[in-house]
């Protein structure tokens, strides 16, 4: 008897407890589509990205599986619980139910701790067979072996222009707010070059052109970067990823990552104050680089996006007001920011914790839209003012115009500033809602 599972991409709230919604998903995720590769014989799957479809709470699948990026968690414990009260049997997995599978636990009938390829074939067989256990710990391997991910379930769906490919997870840089080091401890998993190219080619076969490939610091092994970039070069696609911002230091590579046709780069800043640096773990950062860094990248023909947290140790209102100049000084294309947000299972969490300086434990605010812990230099109130103030000036149309739209770059790749310019727009409007914009 064939069994069926459907798996959900969970949506974050909008500040009217509301998921979030749009009418397209044009960057979605690899997770679901990869368990469903990974399920056994004997089983069906069907997959739900709830961003830009409604979930069919009459589903006839036998079991449900949640996941979600960040602060969806908070979505897919209330997800799970209302598919629990018509009798449906749910497991949930992802980095946040990870760090506080306790929690998970609470609302689920199975929490999956880590990657779950290295258990989910086991879980599904415990549970055709009755037995299916309350915790699956992932086995940590030193290098990822996965199946060709189901790519027509994403294919058929309302997504944008590129599909994910998985390069390596893991970092080796200790950022104790990180959810990333939190699990992985300095480890970096990587894929086989040859897997990585086997997906790349499929998409391509597929008709799609372009591609992000997912890797939390894939800098971590720069000749691992090098090889793949010397590899997909012939292919004719164009890519993103995130990686150090050391990469910019690296001639040889970024000469290599814009002739294999990289986009765009991602990367994790988070601060110009080396005091909140120092406090994250991630003392290694020079802010003072990061103008001529990020210059170096973007001459060599690849554009930048950031991430940015504020409210850390070093951060004071003139500082979080002043990012804003560094951001349209620097002329970053995608910047993004989050409140500094003590997430369970964090070290970042523990230490706020231990020192009383959290304002509550209700976990259903930490949605990074607010401050939930007391910074060193100002109020909860006044930083979370402070945060939304930084993202409107730096999403005011001037700021956007000057960013993306200014210089010969606009001339020469027209069309790749209008997808900037989208993307931008698309914030903008996020901004204004009051909803984090970290989806796309």
């Amino acid at each position: 008897m064939m069994n069926k599972v459907l798996l959900i991409q969970s949506s974050p709230y909008g500040p009217d407890r509301q998921p979030v919604k749009q009418c397209r998903l044009y960057f979605p995720g690899l997770a679901l589509p990869l368990l469903a590769a990974l399920s056994p014989a004997g089983w069906s799957t069907e997959i739900c990205l709830e961003t830009i479809e409604d979930i069919p709470w009459n589903t006839d699948a036998d079991l449900i599986g949640i996941s979600g990026m960040g602060h969806a968690i908070i979505r897919s414990l209330d997800i799970a619980d209302r598919f629990r009260q018509q009798g449906k049997p749910v497991v949930i997995g992802g980095y946040m139910a990870s760090l506080m599978p306790e929690e998970a636990l609470k609302h689920a009938d199975a929490v999956v701790v880590g990657d779950a390829e290295t258990v989910w074939p086991r879980l599904l067989d415990d549970f055709q067979s009755g037995a299916m256990q309350r915790l699956y710990r992932a086995e940590a391997t030193e290098t990822l072996t996965l199946p060709l991910p189901r790519y027509e379930l994403l294919t058929s769906k309302a997504i944008g222009d590129w599909l994910p490919v998985q390069a390596g997870r893991g970092c080796p840089n200790t950022c104790s707010f990180c959810s990333v080091y939190c699990l992985y401890r300095g480890r970096y998993q990587r894929r086989t070059e040859a897997d990585v190219l086997r997906d790349i080619r499929h998409i391509r076969s597929l008709g799609w052109r372009r591609f992000i490939l997912l890797d939390d610091n894939i800098y971590a092994d720069p000749e691992y970067m090098l090889s793949l970039c010397q590899q997909i070069s012939p292919l004719g696609m164009q890519w993103m990823s995130q990686c150090s911002i050391t990469v910019g230091r690296d001639d040889r590579l970024l000469s290599a990552l814009a002739a294999s046709g990289c986009m765009a780069l991602s990367f994790g800043l988070e601060s110009i104050s080396p005091e909140s640096l120092d406090a994250m773990g991630k003392g290694w950062a020079v802010p003072s680089e990061y103008p001529a860094l990020i210059r170096r990248i973007r001459a060599a023909g690849i554009e930048v996006s950031t991430e940015m947290v504020v409210g850390g140790e070093g951060d004071t209102l003139a500082s979080i007001a002043a990012t804003a100049g560094f951001i349209r000084e620097t002329r970053i294309i995608v910047p993004r920011f989050y409140i500094l947000t003590p997430i369970p299972g964090t070290d970042f969490y523990h230490a706020m914790q231990q020192a009383g300086r959290l304002c509550h434990d209700d976990i259903y605010r930490y949605h990074g839209a607010e401050a939930v812990h007391k910074p060193r230099n100002m109020s909860p109130e006044a930083l979370t003012t402070a945060y939304w103030s930084l993202y409107e000036d730096v999403y005011s149309i001037r700021s956007i115009m000057q960013r993306v739209w200014g210089g010969w770059k606009a001339l020469r790749h027209p069309l790749r500033q209008l997808f900037y310019l989208g993307v931008n727009w698309h914030y903008r409007r996020s901004i204004g809602r009051r909803i984090p914009p970290n989806i796309f």
